[in-house]
Order: C-alpha cells, then sequence, then structure tokens
C-alpha cells in the first residue's frame, strides 16, 4: 500500500509539473495572449510570437517566417496585409487547428493632420431642460408632466420646435389649456401632456423650465480626409454644462480661431484656450455628428496643414505602442506647433470607445505654456511613428501633464457614417 500511495504521489507531482510547463510554455503563452482580432493597414507587416504554432492565412494575407533572429527562436511569423478587407489566421500544432484569429485590413490612407484651434457654434434639435422651477404660485407644470433636467423638448402641440423663441411663442399660444409635448430622454423619444400655468396678475404664461438651445466654445482640429472632404475634432461630445447631456445637432459650424489668452492648468483645475471666432465668424466647415468619440462634418474647402503638407498615413490601434509620441496643437498666435508627448498606457478595445490611451506631455515649452493639457486643446492629434494615430481628448483633473487619447480607429469609423 506504501508502494502504491508512494507512486500516486510521484505520478501527480510529475503531471503536475508537465502542466505548469504547459502552462507557461511560449505555445500557451501565444494562444493566451493573441487577441481575436487585430487590424491592419493595407501593405502593413505584423510580427507575430507564435510560440511553435504554426499559421496559416486566408488570401488577402501573406505569412512568412520572421526575418529576425531573436524572434525566429519562438517561432515567430511575420503577417502582410495584401489587400483591404477582412482576412483570417488559423494557428495549428501538427495539423490540429488550435485558434482563430480575425485580420481586419484598410486600405492605405492618408489623412491631413489637425492642430488648428476651431471655434464651434451649435444650435440642438429642438431645446434641452436645464433646469426646473416653481412659479411664484409654487407649480411647475414641466415637472407634474414628468419632464427632468436633460430632456430635449423636440415638439409642442404638434409643432417642431426649433429654439427658445419657437417654444415661448407656442407655449403663449395655448394659454391655460393642456400641451401635447414630445421629447427626448438619452436618446428615446417620450411624450407628455401638461398644462401651462397663467399668472393671474401678469398674465405670463409658464411650464416652469429653463431651457437652451445652443452653444459655443474653442476646440482643436484632428484630421481632414482629402478623399472625401470630411474631418474629425474635439475627440469627445459637446456637452451642456449644467446637466453634462450630450447635444444633439440641429445645426453647427466649425469656424477658424485665434487664440487670444491661456489660462494655464493646475492640479484640481484644468486650464483652458480662450479663443476669439463669432466676431470675424469665418465659417470652415458644418457639424453633422456630435458623439462621444468628437464632432464629425464636413470641410468647405480643404484643410491644410503647414508642418505636414502631404499628410501623414494612418497607424491603427494594433500598432500604438507606449513610448515616445507628439502632438499638433495651436496654444498661442504662432499657430500649429508640435510637442513632445509619451504614450504612458494602451487600453485593448475591440470596439470603439473613449479613453483608448494614456499620454503624458513631456515637453518643457507646452508645459510653459499652458503646465500640459487643457481644455480647448481636445482634438490634438496625436503622431507616433511618423503616423497618425489618435486625438487628445480629456485631461486628468488631477494631473493636467496628463490626459486621454482616442484611436484613429473610432473616429474614421465615425466620420465615415456621416
Amino acid at each position: 500500500m506504501k508502494k502504491a500511495s508512494t507512486l500516486k504521489r510521484s505520478l501527480g507531482v510529475v503531471l503536475t509539473a508537465l502542466l505548469m510547463l504547459t502552462w507557461f510554455s511560449p505555445m500557451q503563452q501565444a494562444l493566451r495572449t493573441l487577441p481575436d482580432s487585430i487590424t491592419l493597414t493595407q501593405g502593413q507587416v505584423s510580427v507575430l510570437a507564435l510560440g511553435g504554432l504554426t499559421a496559416s492565412a486566408s488570401d488577402s494575407l501573406t505569412v512568412t517566417a520572421s526575418q529576425d533572429e531573436t524572434l525566429a527562436q519562438v517561432g515567430a511569423v511575420t503577417v502582410l496585409a495584401q489587400s483591404p478587407g477582412k482576412g483570417e489566421l488559423l494557428l495549428s500544432l501538427f495539423g490540429i487547428p488550435l485558434r482563430r484569429v480575425e485580420v481586419e485590413v484598410s486600405p492605405d490612407k492618408r489623412l491631413i493632420p489637425g492642430g488648428q484651434a476651431l471655434g464651434v457654434a451649435m444650435r440642438t434639435e429642438g431645446v434641452l431642460i436645464v433646469g426646473l422651477s416653481d412659479t411664484a404660485q409654487g407649480v411647475c407644470p414641466a415637472r407634474d408632466g414628468g419632464l427632468q433636467a436633460g430632456d430635449v423638448i423636440l415638439a409642442v402641440g404638434g409643432e417642431a420646435v426649433a429654439d427658445t423663441e419657437a417654444l415661448t411663442q407656442l407655449v403663449n399660444a395655448a394659454g391655460g389649456q393642456p400641451l401635447a409635448i414630445a421629447f427626448s430622454r438619452d436618446g428615446q423619444a417620450h411624450t407628455t401632456t401638461l398644462t401651462p400655468h397663467v399668472d393671474a396678475a401678469t398674465g405670463a404664461v409658464r411650464i416652469g423650465a429653463w431651457v437652451r438651445d445652443s452653444t459655443a466654445g474653442v476646440g482643436t482640429l484632428s484630421f481632414y480626409d482629402p478623399d472625401t472632404g470630411r474631418y474629425a475634432a474635439l475627440g469627445h461630445a459637446i456637452t451642456d454644462g449644467d446637466t453634462g447631456a450630450v447635444l444633439s445637432v440641429g445645426e453647427g459650424q466649425v469656424l477658424r480661431a485665434s487664440i487670444v489668452a491661456v489660462q494655464r492648468g493646475q492640479s484640481g483645475a484644468p486650464g483652458e484656450l480662450k479663443g476669439s471666432f463669432l466676431r470675424e465668424k469665418e465659417t470652415l466647415g458644418d457639424i453633422r455628428r456630435n458623439t462621444i468619440l468628437g464632432i464629425y462634418g464636413t470641410m468647405d474647402e480643404p484643410a491644410e496643414n503647414p508642418l505636414y503638407p502631404d499628410g501623414l498615413p494612418i497607424g491603427l490601434r494594433d500598432t500604438v505602442h507606449t513610448g515616445a509620441a507628439t502632438i499638433l496643437a495651436t496654444v498661442d498666435g504662432g499657430g500649429i506647433a508640435e510637442y513632445a508627448v509619451e504614450i504612458v498606457r494602451v487600453n485593448p478595445q475591440s470596439s470603439p470607445a473613449p479613453k483608448s490611451m494614456v499620454i503624458r506631455v513631456t515637453d518643457e515649452r507646452l508645459l510653459e505654456k499652458t503646465g500640459g493639457i487643457v481644455q480647448g486643446m481636445s482634438g490634438s492629434p496625436i503622431i507616433q511613428d511618423g503616423k497618425i494615430i489618435g486625438a487628445v481628448t480629456h485631461v486628468f483633473v488631477g494631473d493636467p501633464t496628463q490626459g486621454y487619447g482616442l484611436y484613429v480607429d473610432w473616429m474614421l469609423q465615425e466620420a465615415g457614417a456621416i
């Protein structure tokens, strides 16, 4: 019995050791770490360490043994993206399929990088409720009708509401009669009925809602696509300052802006670029989409960048890595300048989402001028390895030298949806 027990223990130790060796083998590490999908641009070469696995590919891809001796020791291969479309890598061991990796190949594309300061002026679709208040008699018809801050009033009594003036006229015309209200909340359509309050002393008609129909500010152009005439900017949505709601676009323009002052950023207090654009009002293009990934539209004339007049190729998310990079921004009257940054974290993303990467400003010139990333720099293009890889989106409130960036992949998708 003792011999049998000893044999079992020894066998268990051996099996455990084999499992551990297998788990930490290059092959198993490759299977665990390879993503379900990768994105490449046409003509791009990517190196994958497969740890002894073999790879076969669909017609749009070519797989060959790595020419790098160090990588060849762990069974690395190079993948060449030949033509646009979707392909597939099949990873096998001794002819047994173990893993499939989808490969999306985008056309080789060049964009004109931005960096120009933009004035952004936008009217909402409908009017946004930014707050509710009681009348002098202590009633609030809007609240009684189920409305709340952040809702967007689209129509009153079947009549479309284009702006605050139109809403006032429709409410006054109704007097104290019930009104059918069509509104949206979080992108969903709703209806309700409310009865405006008529002040007996003044005759004023009120529904008890503070509303807004427009907004304006300064941002930065991310890129211009010379093939389509479309642009991307900001890298984040235009939101209402009181409610945080993403504003729906009724009508909007981007305008040429001049930076007239800078409020430096500091811990706990984000800085700001102060720009002038409404006085001159030189319209550059329209605004057709306002999403959590920026604003998008078409330019009236081709955008130009004196630093990169011929444009730059794009670098999709699978090529982005930690390390040195640059951003383009306009923070004074000197126009577009290029500043050094470091990408300190890259977040794997398989679908469009903000906060793709974290960047830190390392350029002493920019730190001296602004303290780091400030409001108005959102949209500044990020360049790495000679390619446009994304745009600046938000600053860290506690550390203005750091902020988030957005992959250019997601911005191209949004621009293409116009």
